[in-house]
């Protein structure tokens, strides 16, 4: 009887991080209930620059991913920070909390507060957007020629909130 009830308890147990596990504190979104939560694919896009002290390193400059939804690709991920849905609904918005990834590689677990939005659809009521279970993206370290630009892939799941 323990193994046949096991089973489905541990199924329930691997579900979406967003249910399962309590987020940190810096990220939460007390009070906002989930809009839409989606997957992302794609590379954060870095830039050989010179930092304050005179040396090249690479510098984050903007962010190219594809969103999906059940293997399907719904949206797409870019530069302001911006989302924007197939149905024309988009958001952009500003970091207002962050949490370190799992691992030096991945790039941090973020919130963000919606700062515009354009078009009419799913992303309409969204006031803050969470980035979660990020996979990779970090690209560290000095860079030898000013201008030039690397990609690191990454992975991470989008939350998006509306207050109520």
């Amino acid at each position: 009887m323990s193994i046949k009830l096991a089973v489905p308890c541990l199924l329930l147990l691997a579900g979406p991080a967003v249910a399962a596990d309590p987020l940190p504190d810096a990220i939460a979104a007390l009070g906002e209930s989930i809009v839409l939560s989606v997957h992302a694919e794609g590379a954060q896009v870095y830039e050989c620059k010179a930092g304050t002290d005179g040396k090249l390193a690479w510098a984050f400059r903007e962010p190219i991913a594809t969103l999906l939804a059940e293997g399907k690709t719904i949206g797409r991920h870019y530069a302001g920070p911006n989302w924007e849905h197939a149905d024309g609904s988009a958001v952009a918005a500003k970091a207002a909390g962050n949490a370190p990834g799992t691992t030096a590689a991945d790039i941090p677990w973020l919130k963000l507060e919606v700062t515009a939005h354009r078009g009419s659809g799913v992303l309409t009521p969204v006031t803050t957007v969470q980035r979660i279970n990020t996979h990779g993206g970090k690209l560290d370290g000095a860079c030898d020629k000013a201008g030039d630009f690397k990609s690191a892939p990454y992975s991470a799941d989008y939350v998006f909130l509306k207050k109520g």
